[in-house]
């Protein structure tokens, strides 16, 4: 991934963008550290889909649906 000063990709903002759509995911940097990174939509959204399982997978999923929902009782 290339990293972009944020005032650079304030100033080529045009060029940033066919950039992160052309090579992938791309970096801003503030002040040298790493704030935020610009990825094409159909990455952001295969990452979305990944990461969050649907109401239908979770209720039919063969694990536990409510681990720990119970607190154990002591003796």
């Amino acid at each position: 991934m290339a990293s972009w000063q944020l005032q650079d990709a304030k100033a080529r903002f045009t060029k940033f963008l066919n950039t992160a759509l052309k090579k992938g995911p791309q970096i801003v940097t503030r002040r040298g550290v790493e704030t935020a990174v610009l990825v094409p939509i159909h990455a952001w959204r295969s990452l979305q889909q990944t990461t969050q399982p649907t109401l239908k997978k979770l209720l039919l999923d063969p694990g536990p649906r409510f681990p720990n929902m119970a607190p154990k009782r002591a003796r």
